[in-house]
């Protein structure tokens, strides 16, 4: 008797997972009812005061976040090796570059008009009666002589214990070149990055399907600690923030499909919405960014090209955290602190906003970018405190907007460049996550293949 069947007959954990009610739940719903019962849990811990609830919830979703930050130096490393190196058997690669760094100049410039806008229209920093005695500065702020020294390492494996995504990138971008530079003799260097860099996502794909949970903890725990009452100072800024954000999101990006790229928006966001869908719930650019490569080449973007965009716009384009945000945050410090700006010190914002772009570099928060817009216009550095406490709530918004940005970016490339597969893009089906587990592990479904047959 042939021993094949027996073994194809026990079925795999995933196999499992996929037969069972919650394997059949689309992964979207799924991260939905994580949010729905977490505000329901989170604010049940705040009106009753249940410590152990709040707690519960908090734990969940630092620990959430802290698997998401785990992969982050090898996965940007990696990914931005391979996809430099790659970059060799992309036709036209230094034109697709510096067109996709074009787009991304002017995305951020009409993100920064649309922040400038809301926030003198609005003026969210008036009539807040916000205290700001006793405030101090962050222990860490960026400047620009930081931003542009922080660039270089001083040391290698600093770079990577301290997580400083800049300086990963940076190092990064050198060793991919330096394997285009030398060719054969580095292709085994070049297989072990992409060996690595198979493995990172792999298990990033994991965490990610925790995702669901990960959201209950991480909304529970911010209506727990901060409730509701909190915003009212910040109300103005908030929607802000969050009409400013859907504006770009919605309407700029939609615009932009359409009349430059002679796409139909919707297409984009049936194929796009799982990543931003998990950016908006994890609030991490580079956590994100398998999900957001893998909607971005179901969406038609050829593999080659995408691999290349999505990391470095993880980790430089930042609409919402290094564009939006900051605007408007500029001005309602200002505003709360009784200082006039003027054309100058927009101005300023917006380049800013344009080149410091990476400083943001893809992490939780926004905080770095925020001190870097501060002390360039002269403001006091101790505003940040004042918006330390609903950061994670604003968090949310931006991270969503920077990764559909980021996605939306070599679309837009690669159908000016007549690359982009149409039916694909006309056409995006399945489950995002079951596609990922198939192309992520070919061997298991070699195997079932014959049983299915």
């Amino acid at each position: 008797m042939s021993t094949a069947p027996e073994a194809t007959s026990s079925p795999s954990v995933l196999a499992r997972l996929r037969s069972s009610k919650l394997g059949k739940t689309p992964f979207w719903v799924q991260i939905v009812a994580g949010l729905v019962l977490g505000i329901g849990l989170g604010y049940l811990a705040r009106a009753a005061d249940i410590s152990w609830l709040a707690t519960t919830l908090e734990t969940i979703g630092r620990i959430f976040v802290q698997l998401l930050k785990l992969a982050v130096p090898p996965l940007v490393f990696t990914a931005i090796v391979v996809s430099v190196a790659n970059l060799r058997n992309v036709t036209n690669a230094a034109r697709l570059a510096v067109r996709t760094l074009l787009w991304f100049l002017v995305t951020s410039l009409i993100a920064v008009a649309i922040g400038l806008g809301l926030g003198l229209l609005t003026n969210p920093g008036e009539g807040t009666n916000l205290k700001t005695e006793g405030l101090k500065p962050p222990k860490s702020t960026g400047t620009w002589i930081d931003f542009l020294t922080g660039i270089f390492p001083t040391n290698i494996v600093d770079a990577f214990t301290q997580v400083n995504v800049l300086q990963i990138v940076f190092l990064a971008v050198v060793v991919g070149a330096a394997i285009i530079k030398l060719g054969a003799k580095a292709e085994p260097i070049l297989k072990l990055n992409e060996s690595v860099l198979e493995l990172v996502q792999t298990a990033l794909w994991w965490v990610i399907r925790l995702s669901p949970l990960g959201t209950l903890g991480l909304i529970g725990k911010s209506v727990a600690k901060y409730g509701w009452d909190l915003l009212k100072p910040f109300a103005t800024l908030t929607v802000d923030i969050y009409v400013g954000c859907a504006l770009v999101l919605f309407v700029v990006y939609s615009l932009l499909l359409k009349f430059a790229g002679g796409l139909n928006p919707v297409n984009f966001f049936k194929g796009a919405w799982p990543a931003i869908q998990l950016a908006f719930v994890s609030r991490s650019s580079v956590g994100t960014l398998p999900v957001t490569r893998r909607v971005t080449e179901r969406l038609g973007v050829p593999g080659e090209y995408a691999s290349f965009a999505v990391p470095f716009g993880a980790t430089t384009k930042m609409d919402g955290c290094a564009a939006i945000y900051p605007s408007l945050a500029a001005i309602f410090v200002a505003q709360v602190y009784g200082i006039d700006l003027g054309i100058k010190d927009y101005l300023l914002i917006a380049f800013v906003s344009v080149i410091g772009s990476a400083a943001t570099a893809g992490l939780t928060g926004a905080i770095v970018m925020l001190t870097l817009t501060l002390s360039t216009l002269g403001l006091p550095l101790e505003g940040v405190g004042l918006l330390l406490a609903i950061d994670p709530i604003l968090d949310m918004m931006r991270t969503a907007t920077n990764v559909a940005g980021q996605a939306v970016v070599p679309i837009l490339v690669a159908a000016r460049e007549k690359t982009l597969d149409l039916a694909a893009y006309n056409n995006p089906h399945g489950d995002l996550y079951e596609d990922a587990q198939s192309a992520v592990i070919p061997a298991q479904a070699s195997v079932k293949a014959p049983a299915a047959a």
